[in-house]
């Protein structure tokens, strides 16, 4: 399994947005500066990320985006949903009638199992946790 880009850059979009908290909404053109996703990229995942309650925007000159949360409030596995929506690995561990094998498939279980440590593990990092510890998390 791969994380899209999509969700790569929203997850350093929204660091961004909680390492520069002052208040003061950051214009698109900021945002594309600190993290190298492309102005029209971002108002892309922007889209997903307000529906979400993660962001805000604010119009006019002074204008620019928020965030709508504060830092340890805002998972990775928040923003791995917003962006991509389920965890699971097969569809079948979701959608059982969309496989005819799904009663009986001794690899179901496995991926059902799986999917379940990964948004564990999502869930349990928060931006906050990212703004403390740059380098990388310890176990």
């Amino acid at each position: 399994m791969k994380l899209s880009a999509r969700t790569r850059y929203a997850a350093r979009l929204l660091l961004d947005l909680a390492q520069h908290q002052e208040n003061q909404p950051r214009k698109a053109s900021q945002l594309s500066e600190n993290t190298a996703v492309s102005v029209q990229f971002i108002e892309q995942i922007f889209k997903p990320l307000k529906q979400a309650g993660f962001i805000r925007s604010v119009r006019g000159a002074s204008g620019g985006h928020l965030l709508a949360m504060e830092p340890q409030a805002i998972t990775l596995g928040g923003i791995y949903r917003a962006m991509e929506g389920s965890f699971t690995l097969a569809e079948c561990c979701d959608r059982p009638k969309t496989c005819t094998r799904a009663d009986d498939c001794p690899t179901r279980s496995a991926w059902a199992r799986i999917s379940d440590a990964l948004e564990r593990e999502m869930n349990a990092i928060t931006l906050a946790d990212l703004m403390d510890n740059p380098e990388g998390l310890e176990d």
